[in-house]
């Protein structure tokens, strides 16, 4: 089976998919594209150093890789809702909701 290459696409030492010569990795740029609904255009407006090669690339390697790039994700936000579940309750929060009640 031959190896798939992507331009602009390189691995971490720990198999993370960053874009080439950047901090930014793929997941980051497909989240932009499924939580905003961004199309590249967006997303270079956005981040306006990564170039239309680099989003077009990393959202190719996206939608190859989709269920392995989904499985990161739904790990990240369940990362996220169990550190927002231990998080004492804001104190600023609670002064607004009672300062509305009023």
């Amino acid at each position: 089976m031959a190896t798939v290459t992507y331009p602009h696409i390189e691995l971490s030492s720990d198999g993370v998919p960053y874009l080439e010569g950047t901090r930014t990795k793929v997941v980051e740029i497909a989240l932009d594209s499924l939580a905003h609904h961004w199309d590249a255009e967006e997303i270079q407006r956005q981040h306006p150093l990564l170039t239309m090669g680099q989003i077009h690339a990393a959202l190719a390697y996206y939608h190859d890789h989709r269920e392995a790039l989904d499985a990161v994700i739904a790990q990240q936000l369940a990362e996220v809702d169990r550190i927002a579940g231990g998080q004492q309750p804001s104190v600023l929060r609670e002064k607004l909701k009672r300062a509305g009640q009023q």
